[in-house]
């Protein structure tokens, strides 16, 4: 009666403390998300220039080739690549959870029992009986062999396999989202620096159309000092100013080396030449930009779809923290052959044996261990939500720097090229002047100066009005398509 009374209070517990185990922690709550603005304080399009393909966006044929080029090299995009390859082999890890295992066991053991133990006393009294063979005498030590198939299944009673998987997938699409993202780096630093490099090269053409004048005015006015209508320090200041622009064509050509090696780098190849289209920025401006609605236009890009995978994935996780607090139901079965006589291992049927056996487990003692893990998760869980708000931000202020990049440095491009035709009728003008003997040598020194400072600033201008709609086109989630 007092065993009974003892199994009762015995089970009594045991079962409070599995109810009490079973107690979940509550659902993760999320600040509050910041709403997108309607439009980029901009008209809005309907349509927008991340929709357009890579080769519709950049025409030139020998961008086409460096951006194909880099798409297959590049290592930062074959590295991202690979980790598509570790998602994927984590999802399937996750997809083939809630599968039983199966292995194949052979084992092999003696056991020594005491003789006042249950054991050794029903193995003495067996080894007595008349109704066993030979065979089935207990040997003492006591040998034990096996040979067949063990499993282990857990049944997923409450879904935390299954938000693990969720996890899983979340995360592998946020890695091809990652992907996507390396790509439109990529290819706008790739279009960026051929932009660059044809920058420079108009640059360079300008420099030497300016040291070409510059030589003939040294020569003009040496021709004037041996006639006496020149002096000394007029065919000083002439050759000063030939020999600083002569510097600069050494500075520009040193630009377009290291601008050619980052460009190479980027494509995956040693140093060479890049080919280019030249006369680029001497061909009329006709960009149209079109930006889209920021709600939808946003939300293609790359880097908000990898963060917003994230989050999910993280939530996943939470989810399952929660659910690891809940008892987990797992089945054992075994088959095989089963002797504790090696030779009679393989004397079917009698050697056969199988079992299964069933049961609940709930966390008790570690639910600390637990509910730390659910912190975690939970924390991460926020950041992954920060994180997520914040590369929104981030690229709202980046598509209006962008637009108004484009917008104010066209408006300075129209500005710059009114100020260059003048500069150069003032050059021309100040040599006829000069010639007749109503201007002085500074004053040429300084008209050509002048324009030669304009035409470089009119090339910058134009560079930065391609680089800023390129970054516009990233900005706004195009070119990985």
């Amino acid at each position: 009666m007092q065993l009974y009374k003892w199994l009762q209070i015995s089970a009594c517990v045991g079962l409070a403390m599995v109810a009490g185990s079973c107690k979940m922690q509550q659902p993760l709550t999320l600040p509050a998300a910041k709403a997108l603005p309607d439009t980029f304080i901009h008209p809005v399009d309907t349509v927008s220039i991340a929709s357009m393909p890579l080769k519709t966006f950049f025409t030139d044929a020998p961008l086409q080739q460096l951006i194909d080029t880099a798409l297959r090299n590049n290592f930062d995009l074959q590295i991202a690549l690979q980790r598509i390859n570790t998602a994927r082999a984590a999802l399937v890890l996750a997809k083939h959870a809630w599968l039983p295992s199966l292995d194949i066991s052979a084992s092999a053991g003696v056991d020594k029992y005491a003789d006042y133990t249950l054991n050794g006393v029903g193995n003495f009294d067996t080894n007595l009986s008349p109704n066993i063979d030979k065979n089935q005498r207990i040997p003492t030590p006591t040998p034990e062999y096996f040979l067949g198939l063990r499993s282990s299944w857990e049944i997923d009673l409450w879904g935390k396999l299954k938000q693990r998987k969720k996890a899983a997938y979340a995360r592998l699409l946020a890695s091809e989202k990652g992907r996507q993202l390396v790509t439109t780096l990529l290819v706008s630093q790739v279009a960026s620096m051929y932009y660059e490099l044809v920058a420079l090269d108009n640059e360079l053409g300008i420099v030497r159309k300016n040291i070409t004048l510059q030589q003939k005015a040294v020569e003009t006015v040496n021709i004037q000092k041996a006639g006496g209508r020149a002096t000394e320090l007029a065919v000083q200041q002439f050759t000063a100013q030939l020999l600083s622009t002569q510097s600069m064509e050494h500075t520009i050509r040193q630009q377009i080396v290291q601008t050619e090696s980052q460009l190479n780098r980027l494509l995956g190849r040693f140093q060479q030449p890049v080919v280019r289209t030249r006369d680029i920025f001497t061909q009329p401006l006709r960009i149209n930009v079109k930006t889209g609605i920021p709600a939808a236009m946003l939300l293609r890009r790359p880097d908000i779809q990898q963060a917003e995978l994230e989050l999910l994935a993280a939530k996943s996780d939470v989810n399952a923290a929660r659910k690891a607090f809940l008892p987990s139901f797992n089945i054992t079965p075994y088959a095989g052959l089963n002797a504790f006589n090696a030779s009679l291992l393989f004397q079917a049927p009698s050697s056969i044996a199988y079992g299964i056996v069933g049961g609940l487990t709930a966390p008790i003692f570690n639910k600390q261990q637990l509910n730390t893990q659910y912190k975690q998760a939970g924390a991460a869980a926020i950041a992954s939500f920060y994180e997520y708000q914040r590369t929104i931000v981030n690229s709202y202020q980046e598509v209006v720097t962008a637009l108004n990049q484009v917008e104010n440095q066209q408006a300075i491009n129209q500005l710059k090229e009114k100020e260059v035709t003048v500069l150069q009728q003032a050059v021309a003008t100040s040599q006829d002047l000069y010639m007749a003997g109503y201007a002085s040598y500074l004053e040429i020194i300084t008209a050509q100066k002048s324009v030669l400072e304009a035409e470089l600033a009119l090339t910058i201008t134009r560079k930065q009005i391609f680089q800023g709609t390129i970054e516009l086109y990233r900005a706004l989630g195009g070119g990985w398509q």
